[in-house]
């Protein structure tokens, strides 16, 4: 069985771990899991857009690009204060960490740099983890972030190597890489997955899962996310993957990557009681989408925390199972 750390996973490894018969491979899952973790510690997450829309990019799921004709609005910056308030509000709920996202390719300096420093800073007073995505950063960015106290940031390398131009021109995976390392050699922690659904093949998904295993140390979090068809997108049409598919890459994910503090669950529209098997393989994060209309998601409601009463009935169950898994539990509220 994989337990150890290794930083040198082929994709003929990964293929066969993912490809165990079910039970066997949720076995190990949760076997590795409780290894490593305290399977019953849940850490409650808050997330919250703080700009919408109107990014340059041509991400191929993402509903906050500008190059496609989408229901999401562009909005200006929230500011400390919409900030302060959601965090607080989050805080209240039982959160411990608070993640903000902005819609851009990359952070610019200048006053909205500066307006992020002050959120994190905000953040950090309130007594919660921050975390970000922002899109690309150099390394005087990230020393900056570090300073003011961000706990942890998220950039996601979305799909394998071989099929990210399928999803994305105007970066390329290894821009988003050489932002990891950027934020590893300033002392901050990794949050960094992908999505699976976007007509990628299954060696696509363990190519994915090998790359993030190659960075040493693996990254804290690994969010795995099943797309969410948006209309207006190029992937508008896809059809939802099966929550198989979703279970087997999260628990190779927690078989690959021992450590990880966070093997996150994506969730949306499903219903599909097969979801909750997801928590029986030792996931360590929990993310509850009521609608996500982008991958970086789009909250402007005050960053609620999740509660059983505003999710699916499959939500509701995979609620009931949480204590079988050190979780980190967060919602999009759109």
């Amino acid at each position: 069985m994989t337990a150890e750390l290794r930083h040198d996973f082929r994709v003929e490894e990964v293929r066969a771990i993912h490809d165990l018969a079910l039970p066997e491979l949720l076995f190990r899952a949760q076997d590795v899991h409780r290894r490593h973790h305290r399977p019953d510690e849940v850490q409650l997450c808050a997330l919250l857009s703080v700009k919408t829309g109107a990014c340059q990019e041509d991400c191929a799921y993402c509903a906050q690009s500008a190059r496609y004709s989408t229901a999401v609005q562009p909005a200006r910056m929230l500011s400390r204060e919409d900030v302060v308030q959601a965090a607080g509000r989050a805080r209240a709920a039982g959160a411990t960490r608070f993640c903000m996202g902005t819609a851009w390719r990359d952070a610019k300096d200048g006053p909205a740099f500066e307006s992020v420093l002050d959120m994190v800073r905000a953040v950090r007073d309130e007594g919660l983890e921050a975390c970000l995505t922002m899109g690309m950063l150099t390394d005087e960015q990230c020393r900056r972030l570090a300073e003011a106290g961000l706990t942890i940031y998220n950039h996601n390398i979305d799909t394998s190597p071989a099929f990210y131009r399928s999803v994305v021109t105007t970066h390329t995976q290894a821009d988003r890489l050489a932002t990891l390392a950027r934020v590893r050699r300033a002392g901050m922690r990794i949050c960094s997955g992908g999505i699976i659904g976007m007509g990628e093949s299954v060696d696509d998904r363990c190519a994915m899962l090998a790359t993030l295993a190659h960075l040493d140390p693996h990254p804290e979090s690994v969010p795995i996310n099943a797309l969410v068809p948006i209309a207006g997108t190029p992937l508008a049409d896809r059809r939802p993957v099966d929550p198989f598919q979703l279970v087997r890459v999260i628990a190779t994910a927690r078989i690959i990557m021992p450590t990880i503090a966070g093997a996150t669950l994506g969730w949306s529209r499903s219903s599909d009681p097969r979801s909750t098997g997801a928590v029986l393989r030792g996931r360590s994060q929990l993310d509850l989408l009521r609608r996500k209309t982008s991958y970086h998601g789009q909250s402007r409601r005050g960053g609620r925390p999740a509660t059983a009463a505003r999710c699916g009935p499959a939500a509701r169950a995979v609620w009931a199972l949480v204590p079988l898994a050190r979780s980190s539990t967060s919602v999009w509220n759109r």
